[in-house]
């Protein structure tokens, strides 16, 4: 096992890391921005190192300072949390050629899935049920209107380097195509430096479905259960639920083995997420997420998983240590992710926490790195808190979330605990009657 783990993030997920290690024993370096020189898991790592400015291309993102500071801390592994440099095949690299291990998958898997159409042609060969669309990446505005022929408008174009919903346009009908396919490489140019796109169909009222996955890489593969992420406010996820209230146990059963297949002839490392979409009973694959996500607390909640510790055993040399059928899924857990921006309009609010009360009691758990005085910086993801609720059925556990939203306190700031509340009051939401384009039609906003 490791002695000393380097935490290359900042926030909640930091100090989230920083638990898991702390309860085995494990020493942690935390670097940071100057931004962050009063960050709470700055505060309580074992050492901390500061690698650079705010912005975070001078210190999250910069490698050579990520290493340094490993280097003379004397880590034995670095943990890339989520975000930043978690998809990064270079750093894995580098870790690998620095003689630290990279809490994650290998770079060869991290590039096979970070590439969307690699990712897609893979899935096809591992068996998994995929968008209808374009085989590869689409050049010109006529082979878009081809295909998009072939399978039906509206299509959606999506850039082959995206994620959180950058370069991804929905195109109504061919004389739209040139336009919006001008606008999403535009996009996906300024956001990752690739203006390469793909074309899905464009599915009108699907769930997002996605299989928390775990690998020892050496060919054992399990899955932890679905969760539902179809509450999406610009193509980012709100407010999850696991188990997801569209599912029977059938097709829970059907894409879970599915999703373990995969990770079993991959020889997968450490802990992913399979995402699909869901409409009419039929599911169909979108990408996979090679690093631990944001709302897997919830997973952790319905199973009695740590998947932190997982992925930092799993990185160590340890065998997955358990088997599907040791995988019990109990009761219902929603996580609602609370951020630092006006709930009408969506404006970030960043400032000086001058209030902080965090709820409790029983089946609650908040993972934030607030405390009364903290000055959150505005140079970061607005994300400032995520609140994790569970009960023995669905109903309890929302009676449960009721409760906890109306004793959260988070003062100074905008935040989107309002929106939470006004969520989970719909009739809708009570009865698990939505999609992925329920939330923006209650904000009112456009497709």
């Amino acid at each position: 096992m490791f002695d000393k783990v380097l935490i290359a993030n900042r926030g909640e997920i930091a100090l989230r890391i920083h638990r898991a290690c702390r309860e085995m024993g494990i020493q942690t370096v935390a670097v940071h921005s100057t931004a962050d020189t009063d960050a709470m898991h700055v505060r309580l790592a074992d050492f901390a190192v500061c690698i650079g400015p705010p912005p975070a291309r001078d210190s999250y993102l910069n490698i050579p300072a990520i290493l340094s500071a490993a280097t003379i801390t004397g880590v034995d592994a670095i943990h890339p949390g989520y975000g930043f440099l978690s998809e990064n095949a270079r750093f894995a690299e580098a870790c690998d050629a620095h003689g630290f291990t990279f809490i994650g998958p290998t770079a060869e898997h991290i590039r096979m899935m970070g590439d969307k159409i690699v990712a897609k042609q893979t899935a096809k060969e591992l068996g998994l049920p995929l968008v209808p669309g374009s085989p590869g990446p689409v050049t010109s505005v006529e082979e878009i209107i081809e295909i998009g022929k072939k399978i039906g408008f509206p299509v959606l174009v999506k850039a082959v380097a995206g994620g959180g919903g950058r370069g991804m346009k929905v195109i109504e009908s061919p004389d739209k195509a040139n336009e919006q396919f001008s606008m999403a490489r535009v996009e996906a140019k300024a956001a990752f430096g690739n203006d390469a796109m793909y074309l899905e169909k464009y599915l009108g009222k699907p769930r997002h479905i996605e299989i928390q996955v775990l690998g020892d890489g050496k060919g054992a593969g399990v899955h932890l259960g679905e969760r539902d992420c179809s509450l999406q406010r610009r193509h980012q996820k709100v407010l999850e639920e696991a188990p997801s209230p569209a599912l029977n146990a059938e097709q829970r059963g059907r894409i879970g083995e599915l999703a373990a297949a995969a990770v079993r002839k991959l020889k997968y490392r450490g802990a992913g997420t399979m995402e699909f979409l869901f409409q009419d009973g039929e599911f169909y694959f979108i990408e996979m997420n090679t690093r631990l996500q944001v709302e897997h607390p919830i997973t952790e909640a319905v199973t009695g998983i740590d998947l932190v510790r997982e992925q930092i055993r799993i990185a160590a040399g340890g065998d997955l240590g358990f088997k599907q059928e040791d995988v019990k899924i109990t009761g219902h857990a929603n996580e609602c992710r609370i951020n630092a921006e006006n709930s009408e309009t969506f404006v970030p609010c960043p400032g000086k926490i001058t209030d902080y009360h965090s709820p409790g009691g029983l089946g609650v758990r908040v993972d934030s790195g607030l405390y009364t005085g903290y000055v959150m910086p505005p140079y970061y993801d607005s994300m400032v808190a995520k609140l994790i609720v569970s009960g023995s059925t669905r109903n309890e556990c929302l009676m449960r979330l009721r409760r906890s939203l109306e004793e959260f306190v988070i003062g100074g700031i905008d935040t989107t605990i309002a929106l939470q509340q006004r969520i989970i009051h719909q009739q809708e939401f009570i009865d698990g009657d939505y999609d992925i384009h329920w939330l923006e039609k209650l904000v009112g906003l456009k497709k």
